[in-house]
Order: C-alpha cells, then structure tokens, then sequence
C-alpha cells in the first residue's frame, strides 16, 4: 500500500520555479499536461502522487532536487512545518544556529528576510499552481474516477492554503479560474482565503470516499481540515465556530472506522503504515522517496552519535540538532519514576534538565518519539526515514472534542470528553481524571504530551491565548534563558521580501 502512493513519484511534469516569482507555473515537458493524459490517461495516477508528495519531498530526483530555487534539504514542506510550528514554540529547540535558525528557536528578532518563513510560503505557493494545473484539464476532460481526483487535488490545494491562513494570515488567492493572468493578481486577506477553504472542502466532502489507499485524501481526511478550520476560526476570523468543528470531529469518530494504536510508539516507528490511528499520513520510504525534509529531519536532527547508539532507532546518521525543553517533558513530572510511555520518550543520560544554552546539544533531552526502527519485526538502519508522519490521527480527535465540550459546543459532553481523554491516557498508561480536571489549561497541556513534534503546537498556543504576551514563558521564548514576553505580532510569521517585491499587491503584516 506505501508503495502504491509511490508510484511514478519522479514523474517531472512540473516546471521548477520559485512561486514568489511566478504563480503561473506551466509544465515543461515536451507534451502539454492535456496531451499527456490524452495519450496517456494513467498517467493521472503519477501526477497525483506527486502532488502528494510536495508536503514532504524536496524534489523529483532525490533528496538533492528542488521543486523550487530554494536549498533542496532546508526547504521542504514538511521540514518547514516543524520548524515553523515546534521550533517557535514552547517543547522544541535546535541549536544548529543557520541563517535564521535562531530567531525561530529562540521566538526572536523576526523580519521578512528569515530564509525559513519563504520556504514556507514558496512551497505553498509551488503546491497551490500545480494544483491549479491539473484542475484546470480536469475539468474540461473526462477521465475514470475524474471526480474523486479533483476533490484529491481541491484538498491539497486546501491544505496548501491552510498553512498560509495560518501562518501568514494572507497571501493571493490563485485558482484555476485565473491561471495564466498576466497581472499580479490582489492580495488575499485572511478571511478571504479561509472563506476559499471552507467552501472548497464543503463542496468536495460529499464526494469524497469514505475509504482510500493509504496515504490518499478521502472523507474523514477532509473532515479533519474542515475541523482544524472551524476550531482555530476565532483566531483566524474573529469568530468562533466551535459548533461547526463538533460536526467533523465527530464524523471522524463516529463513522471513520478509526482506532487508537494500542502501542503509542507504534505511530512513530518505520512500520506505522500498520497503525490504525492515522487519518492522513505524509509518506516516507528510506529508498524510493529520499528526503532530508521528511521524517529524516525529526528522526537524525534528534541523535547522536556520541551520546547515542542511534541504529536502535533504525538511524545510520545522528545530526546533533533538536532537544526538547522542560516545558514538555516537565508536564510528566519525574520521569524516572513516571507510569506515562509517553514520557520515556526522552534521552536524558548525558543530558542536562534545564536548557542553559539552546546551542549546547547535552542542554535539554533530545526525543526520540520518532525513531526509523519498526515496531514489529527486524529493522536494518538508513540514512534517510521510512517512517510516515501521521499529520492527522485520531488521538488528536479526542483531544479536540474534550476541547470543545470545555468551550461549550453545542451538543458536546463533558462524559464524552472525559471518556475519550482518558482513551488517549490509559493507551500510554498514565493515570486517568475525572471531570472536574478537565479544564483548558488541562488540555493544553495534555496536547503537549500526546502531539507534540508533530506539527501543531504554535497554532495550539496561539489558540489557547499563551503564545505571545508574558503569561506563559518557555525555555529561550525572547531569547532569554528563563523566557520573556513576545509581541502580538508574533501571532502571524512576516510576508517573505522576495514575495513582497515579486507582486506590489502585497503588504506587510503589521509589526515588521
């Protein structure tokens, strides 16, 4: 099933440009996209896939190609997620200090010309226009299954947009209707993009299907980003729609067939394609889909090979990278003595508690939640991850009822909400609570040990009211040891300057 998603994953259809440059990005290859599919129609399945495989490969040719004029290794997807969402935030910290490390590291010093903010928005950017392409002969072309391939294609491009609604709060709104337009086209505002997803996803939900290989969009896929929409809306809008995000979340859990790994690290280790929690995963293979950008960047930027026997965790390569902080693995208490498997994540042996320097690797306890080994079954160690990162699973379902139920979502329960917290806990041993402990500090919390490293944890803060302001201080937030206030302004990331420059339309967001 990994490999089906695979398929065809070099296929080069796609021009390489850097999309602050141009949006209108069309194919170059000796056939157009419409005589290609014409000749030869099962060629959709390649195109797809590599559509996919834009959140977390760097390029068609292996790990040294780019999609986009920006560093193969640094700038894929996915690698800009974590960076952008665990890396600003309050659990994770690198010490490598590259050109614009620190300031994300550190939740510091930013401005539009931080390298790791435009490769964020030009793969989103070199995403959203490929979709655009190929929507554009979908829709005037019949092919087998053609409507369930655009509702595919309409989600990805959906998922592309959601990261600049979050991340940027704007951007322009480039659709297959305006493909080719010579002019640059409006900015964006960021109601107005999340007016786009919403109705993009509510138009292709019904259609979808309610299975699909793994790795594939399919309903409760769609029903996912319909309900990290709705539940991030007051941040995004100004009004909350908990009531709406209730509705997807639970579809998912009442319809989605889902269920909890009965093994947490199984949802980590490089056979997880087995695990029957993940909703959506971005695929990896050590082989046929090479990249320092996927699971390879989490798995070796947390060993070492000094401190580390790093081929337990099915590594060839330990980078000296990411450590976690105490105010992660703080939330378990002693860890030495603690029940929870969640919190004997950690390497501590020849590590340091508190985090006096972010540059000093032994500062901090690097985790190793994701690890190449399989969970079952031998493993031979590699240089590059085959572990899939589980970018939508169903604990993080659970997690958002209790949270909704708290904010008093119509027709969400306070018993449900403690059962399906407690679901989540007693799967990793911890002890269960009652309802009077179910609070939103509570749950914050508890999205921290159970989510965190994988991709939420800004967007989380944010939500929650303790990402900028003093109220909530981490390890190095401010650049200090013990962490200071932060901006408002720090609630959105800086539009890049080159994007800036490329379309006049643009402004800055306000504060930089």
């Amino acid at each position: 099933m990994k490999k089906a998603i695979l398929i065809l994953i070099g296929f080069t259809m796609f021009s390489i440009v850097s999309c602050t440059d141009d949006l209108d990005t069309t194919p170059k290859v000796e056939l157009t996209l419409e005589q290609l599919l014409a000749q030869d129609p099962g060629a959709i399945e390649g195109i797809v896939s590599r559509l996919y495989a834009s959140f977390a490969l760097s390029g068609p040719n292996g790990p040294g190609s780019s999609d986009i004029s920006d560093d193969a290794g640094e700038s894929p997807f996915l690698r800009g997620i974590i960076n952008l969402q665990e890396f600003t935030a309050d659990g994770m910290k690198n010490r490598w200090g590259d050109d614009g490390l620190d300031q994300l590291t550190t939740t510091s010093d930013w401005d539009g010309n931080n390298k790791f903010f435009r490769y964020l928005y030009n793969r989103a950017y070199y995403t959203i226009p490929q979709c655009n392409n190929l929507l554009q002969v979908l829709n005037n072309s019949n092919f087998p299954n053609s409507e369930t391939i655009k509702g595919e294609t309409r989600f990805l491009r959906s998922l592309a947009y959601f990261y600049l609604i979050d991340a940027f709060g704007k951007g322009v709104l480039a659709t297959e209707e305006n493909l080719g337009q010579t002019t640059p086209l409006p900015e964006a505002s960021r109601l107005q993009l999340f007016n786009y997803v919403e109705s993009e996803l509510l138009a292709i939900e019904p259609i979808m299907p309610l299975t699909s290989d793994y790795g594939r969009a399919n309903k409760f896929v769609v029903d996912m980003l319909l309900a990290k929409l709705y539940i991030n809306a007051e941040v995004y809008t100004g009004t909350a729609r908990y009531n709406d995000a209730l509705i997807y979340v639970n579809k998912i859990i009442n319809e989605g067939g889902y269920s909890l790994d009965p093994n947490f690290v199984q949802i980590f280790s490089g056979d997880n394609n087995n695990s029957p929690e993940i909703i959506f995963p971005l695929i990896a293979d050590a082989t046929a889909s090479q990249s320092y950008g996927n699971t390879t960047y989490i798995v070796n930027g947390s060993l070492s090979t000094d401190t580390m026997t790093i081929s337990t965790f099915g590594a060839a390569e330990g980078w000296q990278g990411h450590r976690a902080t105490k105010a992660w693995y703080g939330l378990f208490g002693d860890l030495g003595t603690s029940t929870d498997v969640r919190a004997s994540l950690f390497w501590t042996s020849g590590h340091n508690y508190e985090m006096t320097n972010y540059r000093t690797w032994i500062d901090g306890y690097p985790s190793v939640k994701f690890r190449n080994s399989n969970f079952a079954g031998p493993t031979t160690p590699t240089s590059f991850s085959g572990t899939d990162f589980p970018l939508y699973r169903l604990a993080d379902v659970y997690l958002m009822y209790a949270e909704l139920a708290v904010r008093g979502a119509s027709g969400a329960t306070m018993s449900n909400a403690v059962t399906y917290v407690n679901m989540v806990r007693t799967r990793s041993n911890a002890s269960t609570i009652n309802q009077a402990q179910l609070t939103l500090d509570f749950i914050i919390d508890e999205r921290a040990r159970e989510l965190n490293l994988e991709g939420h944890r800004r967007t989380d803060l944010i939500r929650f009211g303790k990402f900028t302001g003093g109220s909530y201080v981490w390890p190095w937030k401010g650049n200090t040891v013990n962490g200071t206030s932060i901006p408002d302004t720090y609630k959105l990331f800086p539009i890049p300057e080159q994007a800036l420059q490329a379309n006049l339309n643009l402004q800055q967001n306000p504060g930089y």
